[in-house]
C-alpha cells in the first residue's frame, strides 16, 4: 500500500514542476496546492499548515506518509515512496 503523498507548490516553481513529473513519471498519485493560486482566507490557512511541516515555508514542501522532505530531493523521496 502507498503511503499518502501531498506536496504544496507554487505554480511558477522550477523545483515544485520538477517534482510533479517526477511523481507523475514514476506513476505516484499524490496531492498537491499550488500555494500562489490559493486567495483570501484559505491561503492564510494554508500557510499555517505548511508551517506545522516547514516553518520556513519553503517550496516544494513534500509529504509523503509521516516524513517530510523540501525541495526536489529526488534520492530522498524515492526512498521515502520506496522505489
Amino acid at each position: 500500500m502507498r503511503m499518502p503523498v501531498k506536496i504544496y507548490t507554487l505554480s511558477t516553481c522550477g523545483y515544485c514542476k520538477n517534482v510533479k513529473r517526477f511523481l507523475d513519471d514514476c506513476a505516484v498519485k499524490y496531492e498537491f496546492t499550488d500555494v500562489d493560486l490559493v486567495a483570501g482566507e484559505e491561503w492564510l490557512a494554508v500557510l499555517e499548515e505548511i508551517k506545522r511541516f516547514n516553518p520556513l515555508r519553503t517550496f516544494p514542501t513534500i509529504i509523503i506518509g509521516n516524513r517530510i522532505i523540501v525541495g526536489f530531493r529526488e534520492q530522498e523521496i524515492r526512498e521515502a515512496l520506496e522505489l
